[in-house]
């Protein structure tokens, strides 16, 4: 006879299924699933066996030889069922085991802690438009996560993350100007900034099986995001993606989101919408004022963003990503001069005057993006076990500026051949990014990974937060080229990671802002001598190497 199928499966089911629930209230509802499902199938075996010793008597009236050979054979099935229960019983024994302990160790099915330390070495080089050469050939740092998760039952969770971040043997905070945009809101924990454990994420999450009585799973969440490392960047951060398409968002903000699962109402695999919306920077007047926290009185007005994820398809291996938002009241630097101690200008080796963040910023205008993403987890079904296990993704994304009258959106006051340009014009640009990510060919669990990222002169992402110190690979306005190889030393619990970021910048302004100054994409080539060169970068390269503790 056929072998249960939970018999078989169980202990795969409980060890991966169940670690990749949402919460810890789901992970225990999961095991006591599975407990239930196997005793079901204990008494169905049970009722089998009762029923056959029941037909076995109706036959006693048959001749000797047959009932010898009756019995004969019932005693072997009856022997292979009782192995059966004995194994059923001994997994139910190891299930409730198990749920037990876990239930000591979350409170009460409430409570979960993780932890993700990461120790990196980075080898970093910029070369000039000058031809000057910066670099550092052992920038060192330390990175803490504590992941926190509370499940009151089925329907509500709470899940926060903390996080510390710095390089070794410094606090990159102060008075020193040149540390004042570290601690901007939308980068605090993604850059080694200082010694203190930061609130990287916090909200809670509602999940129902019906909207209005209409057979549509959807979820509402509110609180600090989980906007960071999204959809393919994870592939190369060794994580479980975010929501947001990380081609063009990748960024900490306070917002809210309410997802709708689709894929009942329509048939179509996977299919949901999530929308989402945000609030970037608030402006408001400070607590001691004659007015607390009034925005009346200031010119700027708050950064917001509004838009949805829309997946039209996904079966588990292939998937199709699209994405719009809209972002209101972006923002450009102010700066001013730098003074000497006597009051004088500071200038450069080409006596140009030193321009420094001045800690103000104006806003500019608005902008659209929409991005489009295949995935496909495994090419082909059973070509071969290599493409079985390979990743490959295309992305392509676009974004379009709306510039206040009298504001420049990513282009300069004055044009190559020194003519002003007029305010107002609204500038599109595109960027495509491809990748493959291949099963080592060293380890058995290890991942390849190979990527390539292209931007046209105006593009422009929310990228800032991608976790890649000499800049957002994703925000090129030119080619970036990536390498990278994760292994794993210990189970998947410490991995170490090998990375080589390329990035040979065609425009200026990758990862400035979105005006005239930080955000113009000049062409590097056409940037005549006038212009301090010593401080546009030409080209610029990362070899990252890390150590990674996750549990």
């Amino acid at each position: 006879m056929n072998k249960p199928l939970l018999l078989s499966l169980a202990a795969v089911t409980i060890l991966s299924s169940n670690l990749n629930a949402q919460s810890m209230y789901e992970r225990i509802q999961s095991m006591e699933l599975q407990m239930k499902q196997m005793k079901e199938e204990l008494d169905s075996l049970k009722a089998q066996k009762e029923q056959e010793e029941k037909t076995l008597a109706k036959d006693e009236k048959s001749d000797a030889a047959q009932i010898k050979t009756a019995i004969d054979t019932k005693e072997s099935d009856m022997d292979e069922e009782d192995d059966d229960e004995e194994s059923l019983e001994e997994k139910l024994a190891e299930i409730e085991e198990n749920l037990s302990d876990l239930n000591k160790i979350t409170n009460g099915n409430h409570l979960k802690f993780d932890v993700d330390y990461r120790f990196t070495w980075d080898y970093l080089h910029y070369e000039m438009l000058d031809g000057s050469i910066h670099e550092n050939d052992g920038f060192l740092t330390n990175r803490f996560w504590l992941n926190m998760n509370w499940a009151a039952n089925k329907h509500l969770s709470f899940r926060a993350q903390l996080s510390y971040y710095k390089s070794f043997g410094e606090r990159m905070s102060g008075p020193d100007t040149q540390y004042s945009n570290e601690s901007f809101d939308w980068i605090v924990n993604e850059n080694p900034y200082d010694d203190t454990l930061k609130l990287r994420s916090a909200y809670f999450l509602y999940a129902n099986e019906t909207f209005f009585n209409a057979d549509i799973p959807w979820t509402f969440s509110i609180g600090r995001r989980p906007s960071t490392n999204g959809h393919l960047i994870n592939l190369r951060e060794d994580e479980s993606p975010a929501s947001p398409l990380a081609h063009s968002i990748n960024v900490e903000f306070d917002g809210l989101s309410s997802k709708f699962e689709l894929e009942d109402l329509t048939g179509v695999d996977g299919m949901y919408i999530k929308f989402c919306a945000g609030r970037a920077i608030t402006v408001a007047q400070e607590k001691f004022t004659p007015t607390p926290y009034a925005d009346d009185r200031i010119e700027n007005q708050a950064l917001e963003l509004g838009g949805f994820i829309f997946v039209p398809y996904d079966n588990g291996q292939y998937s199709v990503l699209t994405q719009y938002y809209y972002a209101s009241n972006l923002i450009e630097q102010d700066f001013e001069i730098a003074k000497n101690d006597d009051g004088t200008n500071k200038v450069d080796e080409d006596g140009n005057p030193i321009p420094i963040p001045s800690g103000t910023f104006t806003s500019v205008g608005d902008m659209h993006s929409f991005t489009a993403s295949f995935l496909a987890n495994g090419i082909g079904d059973g070509i071969s076990e290599f493409l079985d296990d390979t990743t490959f993704f295309i992305s392509g994304s676009m974004n379009v500026t709306v510039p206040k009258d009298s504001q420049r959106m990513l282009y300069s006051k004055i044009d190559t051949s020194g003519n002003l340009t007029e305010p107002g014009e609204s500038k599109t640009g595109y960027s495509l990014w491809t990748g493959v990510q291949i099963p080592s060919l060293l380890t058995e669990d290890g991942r390849w990974g190979f990527e390539y990222n292209w931007g046209s002169q105006y593009w422009k992402s929310i990228t800032y937060a991608e976790d890649t110190l000499i800049g957002s690979k994703v925000a090129t306005r030119g080619s970036a080229y990536e390498a990278y190889f994760t292994e794993y030393l210990e189970d998947d619990v410490l991995s170490v990671q090998l990375r080589y970021t390329y990035i040979d910048y065609e425009y200026k302004g990758s990862n400035g802002f979105f005006g005239d100054r930080t955000g113009a994409a000049d062409k590097i080539s056409e940037i005549t001598a006038a212009t301090p060169r010593s401080r546009i970068i030409d080209n610029s390269q990362d070899v990252r190497l890390y150590l990674r503790y996750k549990y």
